[in-house]
């Protein structure tokens, strides 16, 4: 009897669904191919799934492929992380493809139980974060991998969360995005203050920056090191932002200092300052009210700006004390395609246009550079330090190592993994404690990863490798020096012999980093 009860149910059901379709006027593949047209919709739907699981291979997946995603999992879970048999890549016929050149006398390692170990390979910046220009805060990271801009808002707040705990874990500085600081900052590691053009953390009623809002804010938060001011990101750069009321929720509100029931808007760019001569009075101005280092964030887009940029700190008393570039091909969330596809460059073309106007003038090494888009690898990293870069940020890289799956549904509030999702059951799925671990696991196999590399290359530290180390293979057999493919990477100084020695001795003795 249930049999027949149940097989009439689907009959009707059925019967019901080939009536809908037939009258229907709004798809056309259903009213010409009832019930069978469904088929269409869920395959379509699945469709990234059934690509990403079974479809392609190991090196055809974007934003990053099988081979990384693994890597970074595996690293997370401090699980092999080798690969077997051999390179599945074609070297010789894959153009752009990066080769380290290694050298003839490279140096040792140390592993377990030898001295000189370091079971969290520590390796400390080469620069002192606002020392050149002598903040009162100035200091040196303890790291030369940390985690980029992410903000509670994007993000949801277990993985804001674990991320707090992962860096304060792996003693690298954790980036707030420009969402201002929630109580998911708060964990123990130390934060740079992202500082949007909305001024959140920073901004008075009105919504207009407010230097009591940010000296207060500070003053709360002493893990708070230093101050970034965003000017654009790689993922939607020259584009401001909108939180629709409905998503602002209490602690959102609060941590942005904004009020509930209103639309959180972000201005496409600053009212604080239009030209570089007033970004550079607002730089000086928080520095001095603060005390800590204040730095820039930005994709790279006309060349103009980074031209005046340069030109004015060279000739002026004025300065950022460090530079972040973004890549174009950046964006943990979402933006409109035309954004995320054409606008900003690529970080192998921008970073080194920006760095060549500061080594023209000289300038070079009064500012800590950062690197910032998908160079959370071990070669991608290395060449970033080979163009000039003092420190690399990580952020989807990130994400991966706590869970996210790459389901590409970061626009849409249903992150399966709980990540960029503020879905009350999909966020309870993502432990902190548990992925915080992980989290630490990856940044630190990362450094260990970057070192072990630098000392094939026969130096102490990633801020000795040269784009000499590198060479590029075009496809047809033949190579190109890194030099020739970035001309402006060309203008990259050779380490001098203090350099060196001062490399050496950080590596050797990690106490320097609190000097």
């Amino acid at each position: 009897m249930f049999w027949i009860i149940l097989i009439v149910f689907l009959g009707v059901l059925l019967l019901g669904l080939l009536i809908y379709d037939l009258t229907q006027r709004k798809h056309a593949i259903l009213r010409n191919f009832p019930l069978l047209g469904h088929l269409r919709y869920l395959l379509e739907m699945v469709g990234p799934e059934l690509r990403q699981y079974i479809v392609t291979d190991n090196d055809s997946e974007r934003p990053f492929n099988r081979d990384q995603r693994r890597w970074v999992y595996a690293s997370s879970k401090k699980e092999n992380n080798y690969f077997g048999f051999g390179t599945d890549n074609d070297l010789e016929t894959s153009p752009n493809y990066l080769i380290v050149k290694h050298s003839a006398f490279p140096l040792d390692t140390a592993h377990a139980g030898e001295s000189g170990y370091d079971a969290d390979y520590q390796i400390p910046c080469a620069k002192v974060l606002g020392g050149e220009r002598k903040r009162k805060k100035a200091f040196r990271p303890r790291s030369v991998i940390n985690v980029s801009g992410m903000s509670f808002g994007s993000l949801g707040r277990t993985a804001v969360e674990a991320m707090n705990r992962g860096c304060d874990l792996a003693g690298c500085l954790h980036n707030t995005g420009e969402g201002g600081v929630s109580k998911h900052h708060l964990h123990g590691a130390d934060l740079v203050l992202q500082i949007g053009t909305a001024y959140f953390a920073c901004r008075d009623a009105e919504g207009k920056f407010s230097m009591e809002a940010l000296i207060e804010t500070v003053e709360k938060h002493p893990e708070i090191k230093a101050l970034e001011i965003k000017l654009s990101q790689g993922a939607k750069p020259g584009l401001g932002g909108l939180l629709p009321k409905e998503k602002v929720t209490a602690e959102i509100a609060d941590a942005r200092g904004i009020p509930m029931g209103e639309d959180c808007i972000s201005p496409a760019s600053h009212t604080e300052f239009d030209d570089v001569s007033g970004l550079l009075d607002f730089v000086e101005k928080i520095a001095d009210a603060t005390g800590l280092p204040v730095g820039v964030k930005s994709a790279v887009g006309e060349l103009q700006f980074w031209q005046d940029l340069a030109k004015q700190m060279a000739e002026t008393d004025r300065g950022v004390d460090y530079i972040c570039i973004d890549g174009g091909e950046g964006g943990t969330g979402a933006g409109p395609l035309a954004y995320t596809d054409h606008v900003a460059l690529p970080f192998k073309l921008g970073f080194p246009r920006v760095y060549g106007e500061f080594v023209k003038r000289g300038i070079q090494e009064q500012v800590v550079f950062i690197g910032s888009a998908k160079l959370g690898f071990p070669v991608p990293a290395l060449l970033a330090f080979a163009m000039g870069c003092d420190m690399v940020n990580v952020a989807r890289e990130a994400m991966l190592s706590i869970g996210c799956i790459q389901a590409q549904r970061c626009h849409s509030g249903h992150c399966p993994a709980g990540v960029a999702t503020h879905n009350r059951w999909l966020v309870r799925g993502l432990d902190p404690t548990l992925k915080s671990v992980r989290m630490a696991n990856y940044v630190v196999t990362l450094r260990q990863e970057v070192i072990k590399l630098s000392h094939t290359c026969g130096v102490e530290h990633p801020s000795l490798i040269t784009p000499d180390h590198f060479e590029i293979l075009d496809g047809n057999l033949t190579g190109i020096s890194s030099e020739t493919l970035f001309p402006e990477g060309g203008m990259v100084p050779r380490p001098s012999e203090q350099e060196r020695v001062m490399a050496k001795q950080l590596m050797a003795d990690i106490d320097l980093v609190e000097d």
